[in-house]
């Protein structure tokens, strides 16, 4: 629970957390122990590496919603624009270039929320 909180902030987990029900729980708690607990918290990867392969494999699937999530996690995970960009480059040549351009509004939209909430 402490990196996906370390990730995804507070608030992000609290409201996952507290919009869990019984259908969904151990799903919560597969999530926070596997994605969390195993692999995110292993020590070959940065967070900012991790960040980085994380959202171009999600938007190689397609992944929208998860896309704006990890791009809004560089906040906290360092992963800069430079690098979102250039992971999505890689998606373009390896995934396909409609995943990348979807992708690229998707991430466009939510630096500009990002920014709009700076300013």
């Amino acid at each position: 629970m402490a990196v996906r909180r370390q990730v995804l902030g507070d608030a992000h987990v609290d409201r996952a957390t507290a919009q869990a029900t019984p259908f969904d729980e151990d799903f919560q708690t597969f999530i926070t122990e596997g994605a969390w607990g195993s692999v995110w918290a292993r020590p070959n990867f940065t967070h900012r590496e991790r960040s980085i392969v994380t959202i171009a494999l999600l938007a190689a699937l397609g992944q929208d919603d998860e896309v704006a999530m990890h791009v809004r996690a560089t906040r906290n995970t360092g992963a800069t624009r430079e690098d979102v960009r250039e992971a999505l480059l890689h998606v373009a040549v390896y995934a396909g270039v409609p995943a990348a351009n979807h992708a690229i509004k998707i991430v466009k939209k939510v630096y500009a929320e990002m920014d709009a909430d700076e300013a």
